[in-house]
């Protein structure tokens, strides 16, 4: 076990930031407000902690553990479980790959607006987002900055950078908190429409939308805290660090929405409906920031500084699970591995680019995947369709195939501390009750697709599924896809 831990995390407080690092993105800092406010306010809050602990805790743990057991890639995870189940696996490393390919656009365009806040960034989204030169360039900006960290490993590279750049976003957090509750005149209606429940205005939709944004928040059904669990050694214990990790993604939501409620009541209470979304971040704030005067470009700079340390300690772990499967199974170097996933993604994110300046923001007219965007499309097909797929397999293969029971005694012999009656609980919830929220998760979601007309993005996720059986059971059944042990290796090659 000890040799296995030089291929990953070097301390319980290295692995906890670098996890909820991941978790704590722009779900939080963008998703989250604009989709409370979509949901009601604090109803909305409420419902959300709520599967957090329900459902977000037992699926991270279960996804952790099913990458510890082995200290291996998806891929290889899923396959100890059952040779059957490894092409679960690997769908959970085309997840990250396909929502990487829109989230560096994100990134870029956070860099952009960072760098650009003592300019002024209100109404330049008109002529940044249709500039496909200037919005590549910051893309790949972005993703240079994400290689340069993961490149450098695990534990010289996404540990030591997680140790500093989230407790830096907490403290920029924090400041833009206190800032924004000063205000004065609008900032109390901000306050109770976010912390004071009124759940007649909570319904079906709401926990819907409640239960998936807990995914997107925590990283889940996507690869993330499986891969992250790999690099886990006995002294991590996962249920303390689940519950760590869970506590400051929660944390991170809750102070993101008390930054912005209170500021927006403030300069256009009208906004509190959440209809803005994308354009809350992009084109709302930036006319709030503005109509601050000179302190506002501060507050905009600290502001898009904080989302762009979000966006990155995110993209990293989403490289890194595409990094280690093609690390492992192919032998090859990690710098280079690093590259090739990351030139590919760059490569789809261009259309991605351009199609969120012509049709996803500006709302204009523009070729786009089946009437959708090409970020909005691919947002749709990983995040409604697959995402609660893999978790639920990830909870199958725990509950179903390899049991519970076993499950609790492999967690216990490589150093997670878990009591009777905890463990209890746990094997209830992972066998049938988590199972069954992440399957109304998934109907609910289907369900969203159809009434909006969105049919091809079903399909297309139904035929990524059947792409990734197809390559398994062709290709990787029958061979070694690689452990943790292939990138101590590679190193010592040469």
């Amino acid at each position: 076990m000890g040799n296995k831990k030089k291929v990953g995390f070097a301390s319980s407080f290295g692995f906890i930031m670098a996890a909820a690092g991941s978790a704590v993105g722009l779900g939080n800092l963008w998703a989250f407000p604009y989709k409370t406010a979509k949901g009601g306010g604090a109803a909305f809050v409420f419902v959300y902690i709520i599967c957090v602990l329900l459902l977000g805790s037992v699926t991270m743990l279960t996804e952790m553990h099913i990458g510890k057991r082995v200290h291996a890639n998806p891929v290889t995870a899923y396959k100890s479980i059952s040779r059957k189940a490894g092409w679960f696996g690997f769908l959970a490393v085309l997840i990250p790959f396909f929502i990487t390919c829109y989230y560096c656009v994100l990134g870029g365009w956070t860099v952009k607006y960072a760098l650009n806040s003592f300019s002024g960034n209100s109404g330049i989204v008109a002529t940044f987002s249709t500039n496909s030169g200037e919005v590549i360039l910051y893309s790949v900006i972005f993703v240079s900055l994400a290689l340069a960290i993961i490149g450098a490993g695990v534990e010289g590279g996404i540990e030591r950078l997680s140790k500093i750049l989230m407790p830096v976003l907490f403290v920029i957090l924090l400041g833009i908190v206190v800032y924004s509750l000063c205000l004065g005149e609008g900032v109390s209606t901000g306050v109770a429409f976010y912390l004071k429940p009124d759940f007649s205005k909570l319904d079906f939709k709401t926990i819907m939308l409640a239960m998936g944004q807990a995914f997107w928040s925590l990283s889940l059904g996507m690869g993330i805290m499986l891969t992250y669990g790999s690099y886990c050694g006995s002294d991590i214990n996962l249920v303390r660090s689940t519950g760590m990790i869970c506590l400051f993604d929660t944390l991170a939501a809750l102070l993101a929405g008390l930054a912005i409620f209170p500021a927006v009541a403030h300069f256009d209470p009208a906004l509190l409906d959440g209809s803005k979304g994308l354009a809350l971040m992009y084109i709302i704030l930036p006319q709030v920031f503005e109509s601050m005067g000179a302190i506002g470009k501060l507050v905009s700079f600290f502001f898009f500084s904080m989302v762009t340390i979000a966006a990155l300690t995110s993209i990293m772990s989403l490289y890194e699970v595409c990094t280690q499967f093609v690390l492992q199974k192919f032998h090859t170097r990690r710098k280079r591995s690093i590259t090739i996933v990351s030139i590919l993604s760059l490569l789809i994110s261009i259309p991605v680019g351009i199609s969120l300046g012509q049709v996803g923001i500006m709302e204009k007219a523009s070729p786009a995947l089946f009437g959708l965007d090409w970020l909005t499309f691919f947002d749709e097909v990983t995040n409604t369709v697959l995402m609660p797929l893999c978790a639920l397999f990830a909870c199958i293969g725990i509950g179903w195939i390899l049991k519970p029971e076993k499950a609790i005694d492999e967690m216990r012999k490589e150093g997670t501390v878990i009591s009777d009656a905890l463990a209890k609980v746990y094997k209830v919830f992972v066998k049938y009750i988590t199972p069954i929220l992440i399957i109304i998760v998934e109907i609910g979601g289907l369900k969203s697709e159809i009434e909006a007309g969105n049919i091809p993005v079903i399909i297309t996720a139904l035929a990524l599924m059947l792409i990734c059986a197809i390559i398994y059971f062709k290709f990787f059944v029958n061979t070694d896809t690689g452990t943790n042990e292939d990138e101590k290796l590679v190193k010592n090659e040469l």
